[in-house]
């Protein structure tokens, strides 16, 4: 079941982040925006015995949030959040799993963006195994799928300052088996976290990952509808995918399962 929980969002954390680009909104109308978008999303989740109603102020949440990240230039993984859910609330799974994927992109280690992601991802209609290779992948170095670039970061530096200090006090001290641990440790950290942060920023370089957000969509053999279908069925909203190569109007998308097949760029957006 998807959590309705709002998140709070500091006004100051909003205009410090946008705070960088000189031409984002003002300081009062982020606020009122960020404001009158909670205050819809909130009315909307009582108004349960109006459909209408609940919709028409889901989409004014929509429209204050993203234009807060439009045009205020502001990336957070709260915000995304708070638009998934308005978007996933209105039943538009395409623009909620890309959002929910932008607020894990950014912080990977929240518990309430995983769980609505996946429930999310739960109401596809496209089943798309991902192949055994890469679920073992998964297991085995989980580090990293499951830490953001900016925690990888982090945790590299930290193993790196542990291994120096460490290997100081033993210069200093005289080699013992505790600091020969402690360096063992930390060098495994460090080239395990250091590594996973590379592949990632090689990987953002070169790959795109995106996610359908029309109802339906055909994909073909090649960049344009005279060519045969690659499936049998159309792919639908939600469905992720990474993007192989891209041409005018057309990206060439890879699925989790190894499939690929082109579609027209209208369908899809890219996270």
């Amino acid at each position: 079941m998807i959590k309705r929980k709002l998140f709070t969002i500091s006004i100051v954390m909003l205009v410090t982040a946008s705070a960088a680009a000189a031409d984002t909104l003002p300081k009062e109308q982020i606020t009122s925006l960020f404001t009158q978008a909670n205050d819809a999303f909130r009315q909307a989740n009582t108004a349960t015995d109006d459909p209408g109603k609940a919709k028409s102020l889901y989409e004014k949440a929509v429209l204050g949030y993203e234009k807060i990240i439009r045009e205020g230039r502001i990336e957070n993984p709260k915000l995304y959040y708070n638009l998934a859910n308005a978007y996933l609330l209105q039943n538009d799974l395409g623009m909620a799993i890309l959002n929910y994927r932008k607020a894990e992109k950014l912080d990977k280690t929240n518990s309430d963006i995983q769980k609505n992601l996946a429930f999310a991802r739960g109401r596809r209609i496209d089943k798309v195994e991902q192949k055994t290779e890469t679920k073992i992948m998964q297991t085995l170095i989980f580090w990293h799928y499951d830490f953001s670039m900016r925690t990888k970061f982090i945790i590299a530096c930290i193993s790196f300052t542990i291994f120096c200090f460490t290997l100081a006090a033993a210069i200093w001290f005289g080699r013992k088996a505790l600091f020969s641990v402690i360096m063992v440790i930390s060098a495994v950290m460090l080239l395990s976290f250091a590594g996973s942060f590379v592949v990632d920023s090689c990987n953002q370089a070169t790959q795109s990952a995106g996610v359908i957000i029309s109802p339906q969509v055909t994909a073909y053999q090649g960049d344009g509808p005279n060519y045969p279908a690659s499936f049998k069925e159309p792919l639908h909203a939600g469905t992720e995918f990474v993007v192989i190569e891209r041409r005018p109007g057309w990206f060439h998308i890879r699925l989790a399962d190894g499939s690929d097949g082109w579609i027209p760029q209208s369908d899809a957006d890219l996270i």
